[in-house]
């Protein structure tokens, strides 16, 4: 398997988080729709099905344009050997859904995954209703089919209203509009796509900046001297311990541009166990949404 998953052909199986009807399965459907989409209970288990060769590649979300980023994506990629390979914007029209029968008035309870109730935290005040966390968008929705509460309200997609045969109670229920997630999409290998420089690509990579006073400063200054676009960092503790920290980074250049080879030589005086995640081209949403 390589970076060209436009070869990908029909017995491809791309595996996501969640129930039917969940976002990840959305972006699944509308990226490859040609694909056979196979849904698991975590992320872990949808990264571990490409691992052992069970998937070819994972659909899985990073971030989001309200809620931020989905801190357990980052914890986990030090402990996976997998490749990005693609990445996918896909816009959230979250519904609230109730049971046939009910109105807006009958909410007391609004369940959903927690990035879910952030994103409708402001509409969720607004009915005076009561958060529940749930561990999944179209879960929650297959939860209340069986239980059949008038009064629990949950946040999912009109796509899982349909499959478990519920009712809008109201469409666009999050509070921002153009509420946006991004995707990466794993694989097990990676190639690096033909540098074109017409092209804009995105590099994602992971390191831990070794132990001496301003190595983050450092390690961060090739990129700046190169003009090298950063668009991402993100830190997250390594084993519980205050004093290493990794480093999560999507950088707007190839690995071969040469710009990029002198800040990556920076970056490595600086810095240890430096991972290279992939290099991918940059989803057409960028260009459209940022002008």
């Amino acid at each position: 398997m390589s970076s060209s998953y436009s070869s990908l052909d029909s017995t491809s199986v791309v595996a996501y988080q969640g129930e039917p009807g969940a976002y990840s399965h959305l972006a699944c459907k509308h990226t490859f729709p040609h694909l056979r989409s196979v849904n698991c209970a975590t992320f872990v288990d949808a990264m571990q099905m490409v691992e052992q060769g069970e998937a070819t590649i994972a659909m899985i979300p990073v971030e989001n344009s309200t809620a931020g980023r989905v801190e357990e994506i980052y914890r986990e990629l030090k402990k996976t050997q997998l490749y990005v390979i693609k990445e996918h914007f896909e816009p959230v029209n979250h519904c609230l859904i109730g049971c046939h029968g009910s109105e807006l008035s009958d909410i007391k309870r609004v369940g959903s995954h927690p990035q879910a109730l952030a994103q409708c935290d402001n509409n969720i005040k607004s009915l005076g209703a009561t958060n529940v966390a749930m561990y999944d968008t179209a879960g929650a929705s297959k939860y209340l089919s069986e239980s059949q509460d008038p009064t629990l309200g949950v946040i999912s997609s009109s796509l899982a209203a349909e499959l478990y045969d519920l009712k809008v109670l109201q469409s666009e229920f999050n509070d921002t509009k153009g509420n946006t997630t991004r995707f990466l999409v794993f694989a097990k290998q990676h190639k690096l796509p033909v540098f074109d420089v017409n092209k804009t690509y995105i590099t994602s990579f992971m390191f831990r900046v070794r132990n001496v006073p301003a190595a983050l400063y450092k390690a961060m200054g090739g990129f700046a001297t190169n003009n090298i676009n950063l668009l991402k960092l993100e830190s997250y503790m390594v084993n519980g311990r205050f004093t290493a920290t990794q480093f999560y980074i999507d950088v707007e250049s190839h690995f071969q541009a040469p710009e990029l080879q002198l800040a990556l030589e920076e970056l490595r005086f600086f810095s240890e166990d430096i991972r290279m995640l992939g290099t991918y081209l940059a989803d057409d949403y960028r260009s459209v949404n940022n002008p």
